[in-house]
């Protein structure tokens, strides 16, 4: 038939039933055949489980001899059986026979079902049971079946914990060795799985496959509840989307997994174990996909593109969840309130604003978290870690998108635009809060009083005004505030940390609202106008401050003689009167004042300072208030008037000293 030639006549005999299929030796247990009595006799020892062959090193046991001759070369790393056109080693004969297949492309078994062809009789064995679905194979702890007995294997060692295969160069150890020679190419950084398309080399052969599909767009395996199309490995996990099945459970905390690869991952928030180390920056990763990715942001790489925008991504999720942009495409839902969500991470993320789930818990304070960059921004509350720089300035940041709308105060970058009204705004969400000025949306309410907000932030401000909660202290005064940036602030009161500067006159302000109120002082911009009289306003809290005079609202009330003011800062002075505080003080001369205001004009008769020139005729003011007064000699201006003789004025206090005439008011008495 082959001419094959043989020494022996029995040799003869055995190769001729591979043509003839005959195999008169059967199992009396299984009724399984085979050619030749030595092979029945190693498969008898899978019934009865005897290992009469035992390895001097390690003392592991087997069932035939030449098993054992090969497990032995594991430890000398003997590979005598060498390719002919490689050079490639094995440490035996039938390993090398089914690599010299790869270079000839030779795959003699094939499938009856569906005709696929295989380079090994197991191989092929293997796949026949995923279309009987046979598992003969059976866990004795838990009875879980497998197709493969290397799959049952590796399936004890999960109920043995036993991990025979260990890492020479950082000695971790692993349960299977496939998992070991996978490990040892992060060390050698090997990549001998290449595509044939576009020569991009892989470190798995799992991973060359998954890639093949990018060009075939190959999705053999379909879903029968949605249709969708997968590749096998992709398929079996997305099953368990519609199932909820979690077959990997945590020993640790107990937590289900639909993969086991997740659960690998989480195993390691337990251990802390960051196997990935960074050469660039040597920062530490838990798991390889986190690793690759912070890698692409090193390089700049951005493998993944837009078929309908051309724009490019470091990730392959970021693609995915881009596309839904074009196709305003939400596959995930919510049973509460049947919110839509483009992916899933933010789907999981609202689930928990139902159940109020915070899984991630910081280990200094043991504040929970709905969210793990929550969490990680916190914790730089507790390192003061700055890892976002500006490359203009230097400032640094903790977080990235501090950073980015930072970077917009260089550039002058406004990519987000009112439709209204065209305002450009440098940041997300204060375009969102404007678009509401608009809308008058205010969609955060008060569950006590009902009273609605258009920001979070408001709202959160006015809860603590029901529990009288103000958690942020000063650890240098010790008051409380009821919002951090409160104490920021008022931190600054102690440092005189003034950290915001004017690019025209230089002036320095420790507050960044307080530059801006200022910037406007050169543009003479006023931005927010008042709907009684259209009289304009450089910032929001003027306005409010104003639309108090049309309305007479003074919500401000003195306890000590219930006197109103439309205020808080007014009260506050007004107060100084009552316990005749002056905690403002001169260093030139130590006189004291009630006000910051005061002080501050007070100093400028030591420096003899006049920032405020009229524009008309050039005369210099030490205070505002006096130039504004000064003005009004120009446009002959009286914005006071006597509600009795209806006589105007152009000062408040000529206003007062006129009234006492018709009241015969006289304040000042002669003592002697």
């Amino acid at each position: 038939m082959c001419h094959k030639d043989f020494f022996r006549k029995n040799h003869l005999n055995q190769h001729l039933r591979t043509h003839t299929k005959e195999k008169p030796f059967s199992c009396d247990v299984c009724h399984k055949g085979f050619s030749q009595k030595c092979n029945l006799n190693v498969h008898l020892q899978i019934h009865t489980n005897e290992k009469p062959f035992s390895c001097d090193v390690c003392h592991k046991d087997f069932s035939d001899r030449r098993n054992l001759n090969r497990h032995l070369r594991t430890h000398t790393n003997e590979k005598p059986f060498s390719c002919d056109l490689c050079h490639k080693g094995f440490s035996d004969q039938s390993n090398l026979k089914v690599h010299l297949q790869i270079h000839t492309n030779e795959k003699p078994f094939s499938c009856n079902v569906c005709h696929k062809d295989f380079l090994q009789k197991n191989n092929l064995n293997r796949h026949l049971r995923s279309h009987t679905n046979e598992k003969p194979f059976s866990c004795d702890v838990c009875h879980k079946g497998f197709s493969r007995k290397n799959n049952l294997n590796q399936h004890l060692r999960t109920h043995t914990n036993e991990k025979p295969f260990s890492c020479d160069v950082c000695h971790k150890s692993f349960s299977q060795k496939s998992s070991l020679n996978r490990h040892l190419r992060t060390h050698t950084n090997e990549k001998p799985f290449s595509c044939d398309v576009c020569h991009k080399s892989f470190s798995d052969k799992s991973h060359l496959n998954r890639h093949l599909r990018t060009h075939t767009n190959e999705k053999p395996f379909s879903c029968d509840t949605c249709h969708k199309g997968f590749s096998r490995k992709s398929f079996n996990r997305h099953l368990r989307t519609h199932t909820n099945e979690k077959p990997f459970s945590c020993d640790v905390c107990l937590k289900g997994f639909s993969l086991k690869g997740d659960l690998f991952r989480h195993l390691r928030t337990h251990t802390n174990e960051k196997p990935f180390s960074c050469d660039v920056c040597h920062k530490g990763f838990s798991d390889h996909s986190s690793f690759n990715r912070h890698l692409r942001m090193h390089r700049n790489e951005k493998p993944f593109f837009c078929v309908v925008c051309h724009k490019s991504f470091s990730q392959k999720s970021h693609l995915n969840h881009h596309l839904r942009t074009h196709t305003n495409e939400k596959p995930f839902s919510c049973d509460v309130c049947h919110r839509g969500f483009s992916d899933k991470s933010s789907f999981k993320r609202h689930l928990r604003t139902h159940t109020n789930e915070k899984p991630f818990f910081c280990d200094v304070c043991h504040r929970g978290f709905s969210r793990k960059s929550h969490l990680n921004r916190h914790l730089r509350t507790h390192t003061n870690e700055k890892p976002f720089s500006c490359d203009v300035c230097h400032k640094s940041f903790s977080q990235k998108s501090h950073l980015n709308p930072h970077l917009r105060t260089h550039t002058n970058e406004k990519p987000f635009s009112c439709d209204v009204c065209h305002r450009g705004f440098s940041e997300k969400s204060n375009f969102n809060r404007h678009l509401r000025t608009h809308t008058n949306e205010k969609p955060f309410s008060c569950d006590v009083c009902q009273k609605a907000f258009a920001q979070k932030g408001y709202l959160n401000d006015h809860l603590r005004t029901h529990t009288i909660e103000k958690p942020f202290s000063c650890v240098i005064c010790h008051k409380d505030f009821v919002q951090k940036s409160h104490l920021n602030r008022h931190l600054r009161t102690h440092t005189n940390e003034k950290p915001f500067s004017c690019d025209l006159c230089h002036k320095v302000f420790s507050h960044k609202d307080n530059l801006n109120r200022h910037l406007r002082t050169h543009t003479n911009e006023k931005p927010f106008s008042c709907d009684f009289c259209n009289k304009g306003f450089s910032d929001q809290c003027n306005l409010n401050v104003h639309l108090r005079i049309h309305t007479n609202k003074k919500p401000f009330s003195c306890d000590i003689c219930h006197k109103d003011f439309f205020r808080k800062s007014h009260l506050n002075w007004h107060l100084r009167t009552h316990t005749n505080e002056k905690p403002f003080a001169c260093d030139v001369c130590h006189k004291v004042f009630s006000q910051k205001g005061n002080l501050n004009r007070h100093l400028r008769t030591h420096t003899n300072d006049k920032p405020f020139s009229c524009d008309l005729c050039h005369k210099d003011f030490s205070d505002l208030s006096n130039l504004n007064v000064h003005l009004r000699t120009h446009t002959n201006e009286k914005p006071f008037s006597c509600d009795v003789c209806h006589k105007g004025f152009s000062q408040k206090g000529n206003l007062n000293k006129h009234f006492r005439n018709h009241t015969n008011e006289k304040f000042f008495c002669c003592e002697v």
